[in-house]
Order: C-alpha cells, then sequence, then structure tokens
C-alpha cells in the first residue's frame, strides 16, 4: 500500500506568510479605489464650479454688436505716384448705448478716420501687418473722448470688410 502524503500538513510558517500577501492585496486595492474615487470626486467639484454662475445655469455670451461705416475714399501720401484708398470699415463694439453715441458724433468719427487713412502711404499698408496695424491705429483713435462723453475702450475693434488701394 502507497502512502499518500497528507496535504494538509503545511508548514505554520508558509501559511502565515500566504495570509499576510492575501491581505497586503486587499488593503492596496482598497486604498486605490479609494484615492480614485476622491481625485475624480474633487476634479468634478471643480468643473461645475468653473462651469456654473451660481444659479445653476450656464452664462449666456453677449452677441456681438457691430456698427457698418459708409466707404471711405482718401488720397493716399504720394510716393511714385498718385494713389487712392477705398475702403469699408466694421466697428465691433460693447453695446447698443456705444452705437448710439457714435451715430451721434459720426461727422467727429469720420474726420478722425479720414485724417488718419489720408496721411498713410500706400507700402505702409499694403501688408498684412500694416493692415493690423492701421486697424489698431483707427480702434485708439476712434475711442477717443468725444467732447462731453466719454468712449473710451468701447470700440473694441476695427474691422475691414473692404480694401482696395488704386
Amino acid at each position: 500500500m502507497s502512502v499518500r502524503p497528507n496535504k494538509q500538513s503545511k508548514d505554520p510558517r508558509e501559511v502565515k506568510l500566504e495570509q499576510k500577501s492575501g491581505k497586503g492585496k486587499l488593503v492596496l486595492i482598497i486604498t486605490a479605489c479609494a484615492l480614485l474615487l476622491g481625485a475624480g470626486g474633487g476634479g468634478a467639484g471643480w468643473y461645475f464650479s468653473q462651469v456654473y454662475n451660481g444659479t445653476g445655469a450656464l452664462p449666456k455670451p453677449k452677441p456681438p454688436v457691430f456698427l457698418n461705416l459708409e466707404t471711405f475714399t482718401v488720397n493716399l501720401q504720394p510716393e511714385h505716384s498718385e494713389q487712392h484708398l477705398q475702403t469699408s470699415l466694421t466697428l465691433k463694439v460693447e453695446d447698443e448705448s456705444v452705437v448710439n453715441l457714435i451715430k451721434l458724433h459720426m461727422p467727429e468719427v469720420r474726420n478722425r478716420v479720414l485724417l488718419l487713412l489720408s496721411g498713410k502711404t500706400a507700402t505702409q499698408i499694403s501688408s498684412i501687418e500694416g493692415k493690423k496695424k492701421l486697424a489698431s491705429e483707427l480702434t485708439a483713435e476712434i475711442n477717443h473722448q468725444f467732447s462731453e462723453e466719454r468712449v473710451t475702450g468701447s470700440v473694441e475693434n476695427v474691422l475691414f470688410t473692404s480694401f482696395v488701394i488704386q
């Protein structure tokens, strides 16, 4: 008769070692899950506090307000021969009150724009950089204070809708 080795008789040190490694994995998994849940909850809380404005609704962006100006035709400063600029401008402004103020002072606005444009040469404004610089100069010029009312900073941008040099 053959004798089978008894599988139940293990060394007590091996049993303790197996129990410790099993408990360590379980603690590690629980800790990792708790950290992930905490990080996810914190990230979600931060995101929703940034997106919502306190009323529970997303803030609606204000629609842009534009004001089209009549076409400007000016003689440019002579370089080699006489040249002309014909351009149409659109102003991007803060709100309707600025539109009304600019319309009230339209002769002053047109005068400022005409004086600025007629002081330029064709080479100064023919490149893209020149046009961008001209747009910023026009914005600054239009934003100057009128006689009794402030406009400063009300015109956000000057946009060229037509630009022809002949």
